[in-house]
């Protein structure tokens, strides 16, 4: 059944339809031919845009699938689950994790299947099926983007507890994989390792239709402390070489240049194969020391990672920056608007900027609830999200983290942006960097039956709408919802116009077609 990513009315009615409506009923009379558009001064206003997007985690079972090793048909269910749930309250893409650690959510011949998913690194599920490619069939179905989430350099998580199986990169490559306390660590170092990222992230991008590829704040390894001193990344080895070769930077300047050359080598692969595919980084939420603003304070993600982002965003080596804002709009040091205002001031080739809210931080507003910097109630990530929507232009978006609290509605969070700052569709933000091209204009015919009327859309010669933007206007009022470029139809019951605009696969919008309905 399809749905749209749209918390009203006139969605549940597109969707009743599907399975049971006009192309099932044998009496229904040929399409009419458009003859009757509606006037320009009568039309709905702009398509809203902005980015409203969930991370769905694999690692340590955090959102999907609840427990490793569960059946197929109990995977599925809880994949639709989260699917429903995520069109129902108005989201418009998922980011999902395909790769946890050097393994696969879907079937790889260069990565062996997750244990998150089977229960051990490299069972295959049984019976057969490949979870990424259901998880972009169903949320396109829906008329929501599915973004493919990976890690680049972790080779094994802490939660991970089965051994590691081939073809992993540390059975096939052991040289190329080290233990950092209770982690195992591509070296980014290591050419090669980089290299086999690359061409993990350039398979799924050929084989799959994803919509983007996203990776997140885990470069080098956070710091491990033994003792409350930190114990250094161990790459004498590769630096060694580096060296030897020739090389001439310091250890600490030549582990940035090693991750600027993966997210810059990241960017053009994935745009090399399919131009239209966006690139998204989430890095850790606070800038370099010596830029941030006065009285910013926290962990330097520059000397401790070794992630120049500010540089990788300033070059456009990506397609939208999402920072994880993970602080409250009044933490002193780390104020949300604050931190928000920093990277949109470091967007100097004109990119998205799409917050991370940690909207699992969301506890439930009871009596006696102690809150704090750990814990929030609801109300804090709907301001975020009017703080936002305040800034406009390329801020126009924000992903939250993750889907686990908006499933349990903790607080009501999942409700209240349904009915609140989700109660109208959204189209995701256009692209324009990477097409400018808006797809042809469709052509509308209504059509009546004994299941009632219904607009047919037929597409026009050219680019193929990736989605249908469709208006409907009922009791006066224009109601917006997004259809997959796979629906044909609108049911137009209790409507007396509908305008419909074709999508292409970076948001251009076609010009409109309109009937008014009789």
């Amino acid at each position: 059944m399809l749905s749209c990513v749209i918390g009203l009315a006139g969605c549940a009615a597109v969707v009743s339809q599907q399975g049971s409506g006009p192309s099932a009923t044998p009496s229904a009379t040929p399409p009419a031919a458009l003859t009757d558009e509606v006037p320009a001064a009568q039309m709905p206003p702009p398509e809203p845009r902005e980015f409203r997007a969930a991370w769905v985690a694999t690692v340590a079972n955090i959102d999907w699938p609840s427990a490793p090793g569960l059946p197929v048909e109990q995977q599925r269910a809880q994949a639709l689950a989260i699917l429903d749930r995520a069109a129902a309250i108005g989201l418009n893409a998922l980011i999902f994790q395909v790769r946890p650690g050097g393994d696969a959510m879907y079937a790889s011949a260069l990565e062996p299947w997750s244990e998150f998913l089977t229960g051990a690194q490299g069972r295959a599920p049984d019976p057969a099926w490949d979870p990424l490619a259901f998880w972009i069939e169903e949320a396109h179905k829906r008329g929501m983007e599915l973004h493919a989430w990976f890690n680049p350099y972790r080779a094994k998580p802490a939660p991970s507890k089965t051994p590691l199986v081939a073809p992993h990169l540390g059975v096939r490559r052991p040289d190329l994989v080290k233990r950092y306390g209770d982690l195992m660590w591509m070296d980014p170092g290591e050419p090669d390792a980089a290299a086999h990222t690359l061409a993990v992230v350039a398979d799924v991008v050929r084989r799959y239709r994803i919509d983007g590829v996203h990776i997140d704040d885990y470069f080098y390894p956070y710091p491990v402390t033994v003792g409350g001193v930190e114990t250094p990344f161990p790459d004498d080895d590769s630096y060694g070489r580096y060296k030897l070769a020739g090389g001439q930077l310091a250890r600490n300047d030549w582990r940035r240049a090693n991750v600027d050359d993966l997210v810059q080598k990241m960017h053009a692969t994935v745009h090399g194969i399919k131009p239209w595919v966006r690139f998204g980084v989430s890095p850790f939420g606070v800038g370099k020391p010596e830029r941030r603003p006065p009285g910013v304070i926290g962990f330097s993600q520059y000397d401790k990672l070794y992630a120049d982002v500010e540089r990788w965003f300033e070059n456009g080596w990506m397609d939208y920056l999402a920072p994880q804002l993970y602080w409250q709009i009044e933490r002193p040091g780390l104020q949300f608007p604050v931190l928000l205002d920093y990277w949109m001031g470091q967007n100097k080739a004109q990119r998205h900027v799409w917050a991370g809210l940690y909207t699992s931080l969301v506890t439930k507003g009871e009596p006696g609830t102690v809150l704090g910097p750990r814990a929030w109630l609801s109300r804090e990530v709907l301001d975020q999200i009017g703080l936002q929507r305040q800034r406009g232009g390329l801020a126009g978006g924000h992903i939250h983290f993750s889907m686990v609290a908006l499933m349990q509605d903790r607080d009501g969070i999942a409700s209240l942006l349904q009915a609140g700052p989700y109660a109208n569709a959204a189209l995701v933000p256009a692209s324009p960097w990477l097409d400018g091209v808006a797809p042809p204009v469709p052509r509308l015919s209504l059509r009546s039956g004994a299941a009632g009327k219904f607009v047919r859309i037929e597409p026009a010669a050219g680019e193929a709408a990736e989605r249908f933007a469709v208006w409907r206007r009922v009791g006066g009022q224009w109601r917006l919802s997004v259809l997959p470029g796979s629906q044909r139809e609108v049911d137009a019951q209790g409507a007396d116009a509908v305008v419909v605009s074709a999508l292409d696969r970076v948001g251009n919008l076609s010009a409109r077609a309109s009937l008014r309905i009789p």
